[in-house]
């Protein structure tokens, strides 16, 4: 038996909709996961006319912690593929096996990898990437938006959570804010590549 924990177990967080709704899930230990309230409302913006739920898409849970937004992605989007990144063994292992109790790893790529060595491979077929690097290295996500500009496509969407005290915006000559919303300390920007 291990000495340590490596996710906790009784964990509030949960699936809010679709096929696996209220499924709970795992944390890897440390996590800072995404209010449930802000997941809520996060794909309520999206279901309004940004996302089309039918559609074919790639998504990439870049930092990807529990794999909360993606296997949330998995259980709203029956046609959806994911990739989830994440550095630490920890998250890694946690996301394989949230994606075992729910036995949806056939629609999903678990890579371990720091996000920003890997974007030249990834960022051409993603349609939608969710990114939530740890609020004290907010520089990650500054580094990441302008990388994943040179190699994505137009029309891919970043889903950009950033502490609400340290916050940067993009290059507005290359991506379109499609939504600008703080929900408690998370600020959330939905934009899309020009």
């Amino acid at each position: 038996m291990s000495c340590f924990i490596l996710y906790r177990m009784n964990s509030k967080l949960q699936i809010i909709s679709g096929q696996y709704k209220g499924r709970k899930l795992n944390l890897p230990a440390g996590a800072r996961p995404t209010q449930n309230r802000a997941r809520i409302a996060l794909f309520n913006m999206l279901e309004s006319g940004i996302v089309d739920p039918y559609a074919n898409m790639t998504i990439w849970d870049a930092f990807a912690g529990s794999g909360a937004f993606g296997i949330e992605c998995l259980s709203r989007y029956s046609n959806a593929t994911l990739l989830f990144t994440d550095v630490l063994n920890s998250s890694i292992k946690t996301v394989r096996d949230n994606l075992a109790l729910l036995e949806i790893g056939d629609r999903a790529s678990v890579i371990q990898a720091d996000a920003l060595s890997v974007i030249s491979k990834y960022a051409s077929t993603a349609d939608i990437v969710f990114l939530d690097p740890p609020y004290s290295q907010y520089e990650l996500g500054v580094a990441f938006v302008k990388t994943f500009a040179k190699y994505a496509k137009s029309g891919a969407i970043i889903i950009w959570e950033q502490d609400k005290e340290v916050f940067s915006l993009p290059d507005l000559n290359i991506w379109d804010i499609l939504r600008d919303k703080t929900y408690g300390r998370a600020r959330f920007l939905i934009m899309q590549k020009k």
